[in-house]
């Protein structure tokens, strides 16, 4: 999933001021921007806090932007999420009521009460961007647009979820008191790649935090996927590829069940390398199917043995069905942080592959 993260500020770095009212910080021209910004994304997110005291409608204020989704065999506006460990939201609020999308609520509060009538509720032990990016995905979502508050922010930024940052700074407005929300996510992205612009006063930049590996990431992929197609099919296990990329551009591959039939095809390739003396530290593995988090074969599942040896990136095609069990593999790798990225658009071939499963 890509995640563009969007915010304006002060001239002083504040989110808004203590005042009851919300602080206007963009200009006409730069909403007309975060407009495009929302129409180009699956999903919009926000914190609970902002829907309390800033009551968004969430939706794209732009009729030609809505034309074009609905062009697209979209929604009219994006899915609307939100995070809450209190469940004090209104069922009232703009975000529930205003707009024909899904929305989601992310809780780990014991009784979501109402909020079960207005909006599709994940509990949650504790709220994370690694667990909020990772549920999206499974519904199919492919980008999100985070726009705040202040701790949401701080969270996507401090788990290294962050593809691309917008930052919109009035020079206009000062707000000058430091009980107010300031914007606190440390200063890595300044070394990022960017570009700056003026729209009605305002100055934006945008940083591009991870780089674009969409070619490279879809060719390994699919030599991954036409390692699956190597197996055996067995109605107990699913048939998966991996390519492990390594820092000095060595490859080693493996598929399910090549030497050992409790291997699974990640296990297989980090063999492999093992066995010629390679470090995976740092290293990116390509599998056509989401890494396990179970094994009753083996002391150690596929995410485990990614973890232990210290990957950088996992990149696959499909998140594992709930058919076995109910894989954790994308959420374990992730809480450790390791980059995560899904590539949706080969998964058909994954699924066709294992349709001996009777899973699709």
């Amino acid at each position: 999933m890509k995640v563009t993260v969007s915010t304006a500020v002060s001239a002083d770095g504040y989110l808004d001021d203590r005042s009851p009212d919300r602080l206007i910080l963009s200009t006409p021209e730069d909403w007309a921007e975060v407009h495009r910004l929302r129409a180009a994304c699956d999903a919009i997110l926000v914190g609970a806090e902002t829907i309390r005291r800033d009551n968004p409608s969430l939706l794209v204020g732009d009729e030609v932007l809505r034309r074009e989704r609905i062009d697209r065999g979209l929604s009219p506006d994006p899915v609307k999420v939100t995070l809450t460990a209190s469940c004090r939201l209104s069922p009232e609020a703009n975000f529930f009521t205003r707009g024909d999308q899904e929305k989601i609520v992310f809780t780990s509060c014991s009784d979501p009460g109402p909020l079960r009538q207005v909006a599709t509720v994940i509990p949650a032990a504790e709220i994370t961007a690694a667990l909020i990016v990772t549920e999206l995905e499974k519904r199919g979502l492919r980008s999100l647009l985070v726009e705040g508050g202040a701790a949401t922010l701080r969270m996507f930024f401090a788990e290294n979820l962050v593809d691309t940052f917008r930052l919109a700074v009035n020079p206009a407005v000062k707000v000058g008191d430091p009980r107010a929300p300031r914007l606190e996510i440390g200063s890595n992205y300044l070394q990022t790649s960017h570009s700056t612009e003026s729209l009605g006063g305002m100055r934006v930049t945008t940083y591009a935090i991870k780089p674009d590996r969409t070619a490279e990431d879809r060719r390994y992929l699919q030599m991954a996927i036409d390692e699956s197609r190597k197996c055996t099919p067995s109605t107990s296990s699913y048939c998966v590829g991996a390519v492990i990329l390594t820092t000095d551009r060595k490859i080693f591959t493996g598929y399910t069940h090549e030497t050992s039939p409790t291997h699974h095809a990640e296990q297989e390739a980090i063999l492999k390398a093992l066995a010629a003396g390679v470090e995976l530290r740092g290293a990116t593995i390509y599998s056509s199917m989401e890494p396990c988090s179970e094994r009753k074969s083996e002391p150690e599942s596929c995410s485990e043995l990614i973890i232990r040896h210290e990957f950088r990136r996992v990149v696959f095609a499909l998140y594992e069905p709930d058919c076995f069990v109910c894989c954790q593999g994308a959420l374990n790798l992730r809480r450790h942080r390791i980059e995560v990225s899904v590539d949706d658009t080969l998964s058909d071939q994954v699924r066709t592959i294992n349709a001996h499963i009777g899973h699709r």
